[in-house]
């Protein structure tokens, strides 16, 4: 990392990725070690004073030996999360770009999985998104809380308050190495996603929050989905939020694998094969552009 003798400011390059519009800045901490504090990363996820981003990755050292790079992930309010689809194939593109590794398939470890990612001639990136776990407490979630119902299997029904309004939410819960909620939608243009979303992501039985899905079912192996992520609120594409609808869905005999899941970014296709196995995850990612942040030089 270079410093300037004037300003006193350090440069920090960076690069504005997207996975089918779930926007992400990238940070190469491996030949420029560097972390940003909270308020810096909330203050360039704004986008009108800052960057604009759903998301902060890290692309670190590897802590293990199977493994080529760390891989850590940041919401707009600085708080940092377990796990990004999106974000895994925009991290595969980067370091293939940049040349930091010439592995195909790339092996990447996250707080707590590793994941692999493919890279294909046609530049879509398939992430080996490992098996979803079904137990509550991988979430974490509280499925004994008093004021949830056990419907069937991962199945759950609880009330929530939206919009003012008191509603029973039916929802499968499950976790792709960060926790999501699932609620099958007849019509998404209609769904409540933000005051649904929100209630149930701070439902009480979710005592570090879930991702909220909204699932429309249009064929076999075709839906539509918005998620509303915590931290985050709504974004255009969730990778992890994918991977869980289509299982859930799966899960419901509602869906036949591979799935085509359409949404607000663009489509992302999920495969499973059942319970024992991964869900690979496959879609494009994009680079919008490379920038530098200076930043005063005590903040390193």
């Amino acid at each position: 990392m270079q410093q300037t003798a004037d300003n006193q400011k350090m440069r920090l390059p960076f690069t504005k990725m997207h996975g089918l519009g779930n926007d992400f800045m990238v940070i190469d901490c491996v030949s420029q070690p560097h972390s940003l504090s909270t308020e810096q990363i909330a203050l360039y996820a704004d986008r009108q004073l800052g960057i604009g981003f759903d998301q902060l990755l890290q692309i670190e050292p590897a802590t293990r030996p199977d493994a080529d790079f760390r891989y850590r992930i940041f919401n707009r309010d600085g708080s940092e999360v377990e796990h990004c689809g999106n974000g895994a194939r925009c991290f595969a593109k980067y370091v293939h770009d940049k040349g930091l590794t010439t592995h195909n398939p790339i092996k990447v470890e996250t707080v707590n999985r590793l994941l692999s990612l493919q890279l294909s001639e046609d530049g879509e990136v398939t992430v080996d998104m490992g098996e979803p776990d079904f137990a509550p407490e991988s979430l974490p979630f509280e499925a004994e809380n008093a004021s949830v119902d056990v419907v069937s299997g991962q199945r759950y029904r609880c009330e929530v308050v939206a919009a003012s309004t008191t509603q029973k939410i039916e929802f499968s819960a499950l976790s792709m190495g960060n926790p999501h909620a699932v609620i099958v939608v007849d019509d998404l243009d209609k769904a409540d996603v933000v005051s649904l979303g929100a209630a149930l992501g701070q439902h009480g039985c979710f005592p570090q929050g879930v991702n909220v899905g909204f699932m429309q079912v249009v064929a076999q192996q075709s839906i539509r989905l918005r998620v509303f992520e915590r931290g985050s609120g709504e974004t255009l594409a969730c990778g992890t939020g994918a991977c869980a609808a289509v299982v859930s869905g799966c899960k419901l005999g509602l869906l036949e694998s591979p799935v085509a899941v359409n949404v607000r970014g663009g489509t992302l296709t999920i495969a499973w094969q059942g319970d024992g196995t991964p869900v690979l995850m496959t879609g494009p990612a994009t680079t919008v552009y490379d920038g530098i942040l200076d930043l005063p030089d005590h903040t390193h």
